[in-house]
């Protein structure tokens, strides 16, 4: 049986061979945040989904099986720095990888912005018990800053941290869940296992923040020249997230919506939902704990996005695609630390902008969470397909392949569907003002980078060509490799 060649050196410069798999799975937990959607983002997935929130994350989580399913296709054949745009590239060619590229980028950047402002107004909220009341902006340097630091100085730092801070967050919240279902005497809500004035447009709605909530799973496909016996601890790393965090989605969402009922407040004007209820049952202390676990939470997010968003761009700019300065590597660090601090300025930029516009900080949340949510979708569509076509030229297709392909491209359609609606239906509607306005956004943004492929292009017939030589590289240093 052969084995995995290891290698002491990165062909890209970074530090190889020092992830374990609980930090690589770190990574992917880190972007998905689970801690940060029942402690403060649930009132805007109930807002849209109703009593069917529960179940938009039950759709989520089956859709991002299949998903998963594809990208651990290539996954478990190869590994590089550029995650899915890697992929893709090599299935479906270098228009399709850089309209991956750029929708990554995007995604990875925009949770973070969303994320931030979420660590912004969570800690305002927090420390303003103690009567510190310091600036929005104030507080999005902070967050952004040392998440800045932690990406630059050291990735195994970056997991260590990412890796106990949302191990700590997620006890906290099981624990109290369990405790306000207790208190409820473990009843079955009715309203929501009956979807009580929930409609199909309702759920589908609600799937584009849950995508927004389950966004990064596959972050630790970045991970390919850091990470130990990649080919294996990858594609473990994408499915376990899926399962793990969408297993948590459904049971907190379903005890926080049956622990509002009765108490005439409404989860959807709820800034911290866990520090609520903890009051509700008498436990205030452990809903305390619950925010700050939350908190660390955040910042665990803000870092997990940075990192990936960094690394795709460290990889597209060595192909070309961006100034040539973002594809270096600290030489004593093994981080791509250009990357890193543009990203890190960025995360931070959108947000104090918004700040300095007055517009409120968990409105931004939403706002952020919903666009890098079409950025996700677009990749994953993009990768189902990519899958069945990589496989068909090895000569590998089989049918429960296409089947999985076509099943998880169905449901990433839902949440697409869901965000454009059907004007004058009322099971289908177009959703409110701005999020009507967020898929268009979007599809300017795919319609300006493309074009500036295309010219770039013209311009250096090359380019396409050796991007695609670059990941083929990439794919057959792994062809003879197997773990063990």
């Amino acid at each position: 049986m052969k084995t995995e060649i290891k290698s002491s050196q990165s062909v890209h410069g970074l530090k190889p061979n020092c992830l374990s798999f609980s930090e690589v799975l770190a990574q992917s937990f880190a972007v998905i945040a689970p801690t940060t959607i029942p402690a403060s983002n649930i009132g805007l997935i109930v807002a849209l989904s109703g009593n069917g929130a529960w179940l938009s994350f039950l759709i989520g989580l089956v859709g991002l099986c299949f998903v998963s399913i594809n990208i651990n296709q290539f996954a478990s054949r190869s590994a590089s720095p550029g995650s899915l745009y890697s992929y893709i590239t090599k299935g479906l060619g270098a228009t399709a990888g850089v309209i991956c590229g750029w929708s990554l980028v995007l995604a990875y950047l925009f949770t973070g912005m969303s994320v931030l402002c979420g660590f912004a107004n969570f800690s305002g909220i927090f420390i303003g018990h103690l009567g510190i009341h310091p600036s929005s902006i104030t507080l999005l340097a902070i967050g952004a800053g040392i998440s800045w630091y932690a990406a630059y100085k050291d990735i195994q730092l970056s997991a260590v941290a990412m890796l106990w801070m949302e191990a700590a967050s997620l006890f906290l919240i099981v624990v109290l869940c369990i405790i306000i279902w207790a208190h409820k005497g473990f009843a079955l809500d009715m309203s929501q296992l009956t979807l009580s004035g929930v409609t199909p447009g309702n759920i589908a709605t609600g799937l584009v923040l849950v995508m927004f909530g389950f966004s990064g799973f596959e972050s630790a496909t970045s991970l390919g020249d850091e990470a130990k016996k990649p080919l294996r601890t990858i594609p473990k790393a994408v499915m376990g997230s899926v399962i793990l965090a969408g297993l948590f989605f459904v049971s907190t969402t379903y005890i926080e919506v049956l622990g509002f009922s009765g108490t005439g407040i409404s989860i959807t004007e709820t800034e911290e939902p866990l520090g609520f209820l903890s009051q509700q049952i008498g436990l205030g202390f452990l809903g305390e704990l619950v925010a700050l676990g939350a908190l660390f939470s955040f910042f665990a997010c803000i870092l997990g996005s940075i990192n990936p968003a960094a690394r795709v761009a460290f990889l597209m700019a060595r192909h070309g695609l961006f100034h040539s300065s973002l594809g270096n590597a600290h030489a004593a660090n093994k981080t791509p630390h250009v990357a890193v601090t543009l990203c890190s300025l960025l995360t931070f930029l959108v947000p104090a902008l918004m700040s300095f516009f007055h517009i409120k900080l968990f409105d931004c949340m939403g706002y952020l969470g919903s666009i890098c949510s079409y950025g996700f979708l677009t990749v994953y569509i993009l990768i189902s397909v990519a899958a069945p076509v990589y496989l068909c030229k090895m000569n590998k297709l089989r049918l429960l392949d296409i089947v999985f392909s076509v099943l998880a491209v169905g449901f990433m359609m839902i949440p697409i569907f869901g965000s454009v609606g059907i004007p004058g239906n009322s099971l289908f509607p177009v959703p409110e003002a701005p999020y009507n306005i967020f898929p268009y956004l979007f599809l300017a943004y795919l319609f300006i980078s493309c074009g500036w492929f295309l010219i770039k292009k013209q311009r250096s017939p090359h380019l396409a060509t050796g991007m695609q030589q670059r990941v083929d590289e990439i794919h057959a240093s792994f062809a003879d490799r197997n773990n063990y």
